[in-house]
């Protein structure tokens, strides 16, 4: 699994609102195929985070680079982290 942080630009609260719908569009089918762990806006205003399960980070950077937050500038910047869930824990089998 990877996290993504994005961190918001100065103006992406006025840009959040034009680009949701995009963004949202994009995600889905990541959310669909199980592959959006979980996801949502930091509760400050500073950016969101989203928990993915690829396999690779050059995978992981493929979908943010095509992310309408990314394309648009709502996010000033990305990062992105190897991450292993400990809890709650994961089934024996993962």
């Amino acid at each position: 699994m990877y996290v993504i942080i994005g961190h918001d630009a100065p103006d992406a609260k006025e840009k959040r609102p034009q680009h949701r719908p995009a963004h949202l569009v994009h995600r889905r089918p990541l959310a669909e195929a199980g592959k959006v762990v979980l996801a949502g806006p930091l509760t400050n205003g500073s950016g969101s985070l989203i928990v993915l399960d690829t396999r690779t980070a050059a995978e992981t950077w493929e979908i943010v680079a095509r992310d309408p937050y990314v394309v648009h500038g709502v996010f000033a910047h990305v990062e992105v982290h190897p991450f292993r869930q400990v809890f709650p824990e994961p089934d024996a089998a993962n």
